[in-house]
């Protein structure tokens, strides 16, 4: 199955000249959904992770199935101030300014293997932020997922976890 025929392009979303890679059609086709997890599956399952850690939002979309999938944990990162509790945070640099995440601060013990997911790879900044933060606070991170990669944004490059993505596009 080519799961980039279940993937809808938007022009001019969130604003004008971007095009934005729309996963609510991939998971409204039940077979192309659960195609793309077992994908997943198999890139991840070798990684052995206690937890895969979803990036807000759409990243929660696709660690929670895979997590259950696996036998394993799920776990979030999201903006500030979107978790209860105590919280752990790191703040990044983006193109014009900053951002911060967040993670609970008993969401993982020191030296449990994770793995982080998100529905889109594109310059790599929230991915890198989150494999910094998870490693501030002892996690073994292993690898990174995503169901589609925008490889001319070389979001690849400013990491330093294996990556593996179901869909590339190159431009």
């Amino acid at each position: 199955m080519n799961l980039k025929d279940h993937i809808r392009s938007i022009p001019d979303f969130p604003k004008p000249g971007i095009l934005f890679y729309d996963i609510s059609t991939l998971l409204a086709h039940p077979r192309a959904w659960h195609a793309a997890v077992g994908r997943l599956a198999e890139v991840i399952r070798p990684l052995q992770p206690d937890l895969l850690f979803g990036i807000e939002s759409r990243g929660f979309l696709t660690a929670a199935p895979l997590a259950y999938a696996l036998g394993c944990g799920f776990a979030m990162v999201r903006k500030q101030g979107k978790l209860p509790g105590q919280t752990i945070a790191h703040t990044y640099d983006l193109e014009y300014g900053q951002d911060t995440i967040e993670i609970q601060a008993d969401a993982v013990k020191p030296g449990q293997s994770v793995v982080i997911l998100d529905d889109l790879l594109a310059t790599g900044g929230t991915l890198a932020a989150s494999i910094a933060l998870l490693r501030e606070v002892g996690a073994d991170v292993r690898g990174a997922a995503c169901i589609i990669e925008l490889t001319f944004l070389g979001g690849r490059d400013r990491v330093d976890v294996p990556i593996s993505s179901l869909i590339q596009y190159e431009s």
